[in-house]
Parts: C-alpha cells; sequence; structure tokens
C-alpha cells in the first residue's frame, strides 16, 4: 500500500533508475505489523524494447530488526518468447552491510527467506490473475481465432522454496550490466528452456554456518582451557600462601611463649630447632638430588640425540648433504 512511483532517470553510463516508495504487511510476531520499503530499480541499457529487459531491484526494508545489517537484490529478467508469451525469471540475493554475529545472522536469513516465499508466491497469484483476465478479454475479442489457433501459454508449477536458484552467482555476485551479446544470448536460449526453477545440492549459507559453529567451537574450548589454567594457578597460589603462613607461624612461636627458666628447658628448645634445620636440609637435600637426576638424564639424551645426528651425517654421500643444504 502507499505506493510511490518516482519517474525513470536516465545516468551517464546509459542505465535508467528510478526509487519506488511503498507499505507492506508484516507477519513475523518479533517485527510490526508493517514496514515501510524503499526499492531502487535500474534498468540496464543492454534491455531491448519488446524484446528483452534486465532490471535489478535493491531493496531496503526500514521498521524490522537489523534493517541496517542487510538489504535485497532481485533480479527480474523479462524475455519474450512468442508474439502472445513472454518469460519472467527472478533471482534473488541477501546481501549484508555489516557483518552480524551467527546467531543474529541466521535469524535474519531464516526471516528473510520465510518473507520472500510469501512474496513471490504472492506475485505468481497476481500474475495468474492477470494471465487468466489476459486470456479471457482475448477469447472474447476474437472468437474465430479461438477456434484456428490455441494460444501458446504455459505455467510450470512450483514448489515453494527458499532456495536460491543455480544462476545466482552468475547474475548477482557481483551485479554486472549486461552487454547486447548476453542479452541475445538468453533471447535465443530461453524459448527451448524449460527450467525455471532448481534446487543446488549444497547451499553456501550453510558452508558459511558450519564455520561459523567450528569457529564457536575452537572459541569455547580455549575458555576452558583458560578457566583451568586460572585455577591451576590460584591452587599454587594458595598453597604457596599457606605454606608461608606455617614458616611464620613457627617461627613466631619462641616470641609467643615464655622464654626458658631452667636448663632443660633451654636444651629442649635447642633440640626442637635442630630436628628443624636438620628436616629442612634433609629437603633441599632431595631437592638437589633430584634435579642432580633430571640435569643427567638430559644430557645422556641430549648426547644420544648429538651421535644420531652425527650416524646420519656420516652415512650420507656429500652430494644428499649438498642438497639437503640448499
Amino acid at each position: 500500500s502507499d505506493i510511490i512511483f518516482h519517474p525513470w532517470k536516465k545516468e551517464e553510463n546509459g542505465n535508467q533508475t528510478r526509487v519506488i516508495l511503498y507499505t507492506i504487511t508484516l507477519t513475523n510476531p518479533l517485527a510490526p505489523k508493517t514496514a515501510t520499503v524503499t526499492e531502487t530499480q535500474t534498468m540496464y541499457k543492454a534491455s531491448q524494447e519488446s524484446e528483452c529487459y534486465v532490471i535489478d531491484a535493491e531493496v531496503l526494508t526500514h521498521d524490522v530488526p537489523y534493517h541496517d545489517y542487510f538489504y535485497t537484490i532481485n533480479r527480474y529478467t523479462l524475455t519474450r518468447v512468442a508474439r502472445n508469451k513472454s518469460r519472467l525469471r527472478v533471482s534473488t540475493e541477501l546481501r549484508y552491510r555489516k557483518q552480524p554475529w551467527g546467531l543474529v545472522k541466521s535469524f535474519i536469513e531464516k526471516n528473510f527467506w520465510s518473507g520472500l516465499e510469501d512474496y513471490f508466491r504472492h506475485l505468481e497469484s497476481e500474475l495468474t490473475k492477470t494471465e487468466s483476465t489476459y486470456l479471457a478479454e482475448v477469447h472474447r475479442q476474437s472468437p474465430k481465432e479461438k477456434v484456428s489457433k490455441q494460444p501458446a501459454v504455459r505455467r510450470r508449477k512450483r514448489a515453494h522454496t527458499h532456495l536460491r536458484v543455480p544462476h545466482l552467482e552468475e547474475v548477482l555476485s557481483p551485479v554486472t550490466t549486461p552487454t547486447d551479446e548476453e542479452v541475445a544470448h538468453r533471447i535465443k536460449h530461453v524459448a527451448g528452456s524449460t527450467q525455471t526453477r532448481h534446487i543446488p545440492e549444497e547451499s553456501p549459507s550453510g558452508f558459511h554456518l558450519q564455520s561459523v559453529s567450528k569457529l564457536l567451537l575452537v572459541i569455547s574450548f580455549v575458555l576452558v582451557l583458560l578457566v583451568i589454567l586460572n585455577m591451576m594457578l590460584f591452587y599454587k597460589l594458595w598453597m604457596l600462601e599457606y605454606t608461608t603462613q606455617t614458616l611464620t607461624a613457627w617461627q613466631g612461636l619462641r616470641l609467643q611463649e615464655r622464654l626458658p627458666q631452667s636448663q632443660a628447658e633451654w636444651a629442649q628448645l635447642l633440640e626442637s630447632q635442630q630436628k628443624y634445620h636438620d628436616s629442612e636440609l634433609q629437603k633441599w637435600r632431595e631437592i638437589i638430588k633430584s634435579s642432580v637426576m633430571l640435569l643427567d638424564q638430559m644430557k645422556d639424551s641430549l648426547i644420544n640425540l648429538q651421535n644420531g645426528i652425527g650416524s646420519r651425517d656420516f652415512g650420507s654421500d656429500p652430494e644428499e648433504k649438498r642438497k639437503r643444504f640448499h
């Protein structure tokens, strides 16, 4: 409703453009009931009057969620097949002004294809009504022609799918101005072609969603790994703090306790300090011993590696060495 047609304007490159404003009704519960639409149509100079028209329509829907992220490109190719017969082929593509994240992108594509299916189902219904009205008018005006010659009108029932046509990448990605040779080629081959819609085996959007899911899986794995490393670091810091507090508490026992009053108490205190010193010394000896053992193992491994490299170099001829060096 509320359709406003602006006049055609001829550009410097020979193409003609015009802007159409209208209002559409939406059935999506997440969107408003109505939305305004700005459609910019471009008719290429390669179009030939009464023979072939190639028009690209850039459709921008306002007042819908994430409307500033995407827009639609529709290409209408209207070709003359016979005196009273034409063929309309529509290609469509969803394009993005800004790249949304995965969940938003899947939401946009789902609603885009469902809305597009409703739109073209309505277009097909209106074209069928127009065709029936035209045929009835022709039959009523010329009854003799009705007996002598049946009008060659043929329609194909199409499955209402939201999959893109196979020639979408050819004609819309990127959208280029068709030349006179391309238009002539389409006119020659359109009469014998009966293909109106084809369901591709694989959809490019499926590959994109799969890559996005893999990326999300990798990011989730990295986040989980970071959480585990942070927990390990926290545990080590807590153990270090606990050890420091224990050592400080033991060293402060002498200040908290009363001073020894007799020789036996002094001897007991000295004996406990000697035991603690011996235990700490034993721990350091074990740590140093294990370190030395690790260094010896590393030394043996490096010696074996050196011997292996030396024997391999000795067994190879100079020509192979020179090739490997280069």
